[in-house]
């Protein structure tokens, strides 16, 4: 059997490049560690400037279609475009689910057209001295326009949940004052939600595994069989929704009576050692290693 090339595309987009580095670099261990025997991955990192690498060396993306045999994209899917357009094959998240991910209003509206209630929230954009004033009144303005609109706890974080921005919990007027100062100070675009109590959990839907078109990881912990069934239901209802052609991960909370709420979905399973995406592959009989392969896999057919 002939060892495949997959190349983890990562950096590129200014706004998510951090968490692309780090997403990519976690997928290219796991396939070192688990994978080395079916896939080689061959770094390829697109810097800040827009230089394409592989292995620390600039090259052209036209010179990709000979060192790669399929291409993993964890940056933006405009890079997928340009892929495509080399007839090289790849995974990567459709340019629809990516913007709804991106705007949490537009996703709401979304979400009502199928039943997922999603908790109340509200963007501040990013903080701009020209356009918004002084500083202190800002943040002011902006506490005070929260508060007018749901009533706490709220959960205050950066927009695009920047990895190394706190997520704030805030259940007084003067801690959400505080909360927003903070991301204000980091110069980000803040999302402010109503917190919503309850069991958390996390659905992880495949296309196409074990014969399925859409093959869910069961919710794992103390939930009823109609607990369970809502959240399947709901977790494919969305998979199919949004026109996920891998893998998507469903954050939900399930209150006790408000029923079941999306706080969050992401594209990209986690790879980390006793993650609940392990947890949850090894509960049905699989393991990432097998999941993540077979990603691989369906993407070249």
């Amino acid at each position: 059997m002939s060892i495949k090339r997959v190349g983890i595309l990562r950096g590129g987009d200014k706004e998510h490049y951090e968490k692309s580095l780090q997403i990519g670099g976690e997928l290219i261990l796991h396939i070192h560690e688990n994978l080395v025997d079916k896939w080689k991955p061959v770094d390829i990192l697109v810097d800040r400037d827009g230089v394409w690498h592989v292995g620390g060396f600039p090259i052209k993306p036209t010179e990709l279609i000979n060192r790669v045999d399929v291409v993993w994209n964890t940056s933006h899917p405009n890079f997928s475009v340009i892929l495509k357009s080399f007839d090289i094959p790849n995974i990567s998240v459709d340019a629809f689910p990516f913007l709804l991910s991106e705007n949490r209003s537009i996703l709401q509206e979304h979400m009502k057209e199928i039943g997922v209630k999603m908790p109340r929230h509200f963007v501040i954009p990013a903080y701009q001295e020209d356009f918004d004033g002084e500083k202190d009144k800002f943040i002011l303005k902006k506490a005070r326009e929260v508060h007018e609109k749901f009533s706490p706890p709220w959960v205050v974080k950066s927009l695009t949940n920047d990895f190394d921005i706190g997520v704030h919990i805030a259940k007084t007027y003067s801690e959400l004052i505080d909360a927003i100062e903070d991301i204000v100070n980091h110069g980000k675009s803040i999302l402010v939600e109503e917190f919503i109590t309850g069991k958390e959990i996390r659905m992880h839907s495949v296309s196409g595994f074990r014969g399925q078109d859409i093959y869910n990881l069961p919710a794992i912990g103390n939930f009823s069989a109609l607990e369970k069934e809502n959240l399947n239901e709901i977790s494919k209802n969305m998979h199919k929704h949004l026109n996920i052609s891998n893998y998507l991960n469903s954050n939900f909370v399930l209150h006790p009576k408000r029923g079941i709420f999306l706080k969050q979905i992401e594209f990209f399973p986690d790879l980390k050692k006793d993650s609940h995406f392990e947890q949850a592959s090894i509960y049905v009989g699989s393991s990432p290693k097998q999941i993540i392969d077979h990603i691989l896999e369906q993407a070249l057919f």
